[in-house]
């Protein structure tokens, strides 16, 4: 795992953005996996002024979100087809149709966690996945105890991860109790992944990652695993790391 130290958050979006440029360039077809969240926003930003200013066009990407809430409609402002159109597909020349991001409501969540996989591995492989990292460990939605076998599947979330997330609802009543994720093992299939953590917050979770070993009780511990990680962390985050 390489890791490279910045010195804030805006300096860890600014060389996220370089690394996703440099895959975007060197790919034909790059197929991007995408995460949300407050952490990648920045890098939205970025990669948004980049198309602006005519760097980039993402006329052939193809994008697949790690996640969704079950029971929350694509145009409910908390899901996260509406977090991904408001923070960054809107905003770029990126085809609709080539957009993936699970399906929340549908009335068979197994079948669409089938066919998502299936969609990812007749698109994909994906080229580079953008990933978090919750304070528990958990990668997309899936939690400590999660296999590392697993492939698209629903979860029932954690209540500290409900918790964590309930400063973007009204209640944690209005926080859904379950979400359609990637599978580990999906996400490990990708060519390369980007790991984005910042602040203070999070300092003890990186440091578990840094120095814990490698266990299901920890699904990010499972990157240690994969031969092309690169994480970037800011100064906050690091502080425990020695």
């Amino acid at each position: 795992m390489k890791i490279i130290e910045t010195k804030d958050y805006d300096a860890l979006s600014r060389k996220a953005c370089e690394i996703v440029l440099q895959t975007l360039k060197e790919t034909e077809k790059p197929v991007l996996g995408l995460a949300t969240g407050s952490t990648p926003e920045g890098l939205y930003q970025y990669l948004i002024q980049a198309y602006q200013s005519g760097e980039v066009s993402f006329k052939d990407v193809t994008t697949f979100n790690l996640d969704e809430y079950v029971g929350l409609d694509a145009d409910d402002p908390n899901s996260y087809h509406y977090f991904m159109n408001d923070k960054f597909i809107d905003h770029i020349d990126i085809l609709k149709e080539n957009v993936f991001i699970p399906n929340g409501m549908a009335e068979d969540i197994e079948k669409e966690c089938n066919a998502y996989e299936e969609k990812i591995r007749t698109l994909g492989p994906i080229d580079l996945q953008v990933l978090g990292i919750g304070l528990n460990g958990h990668i997309g939605f899936n939690e400590p105890g999660t296999s590392f076998s697993s492939r698209t599947h629903m979860v029932k979330l954690k209540e500290s991860t409900r918790q964590a997330n309930a400063r973007f609802f009204a209640s944690i009543e209005e926080v859904p109790t379950h979400a359609v994720t990637m599978g580990i093992d999906t996400i490990m299939e990708s060519k390369e992944i980007l790991l984005l953590i910042s602040g203070s917050h999070k300092a003890d979770t990186l440091a578990q990652l840094v120095n814990g070993e490698v266990s299901e009780t920890f699904p990010a511990s499972v990157l240690k695993n994969h031969p092309n990680v690169t994480l970037i962390a800011d100064e906050g985050a690091l502080e425990k790391v020695k």
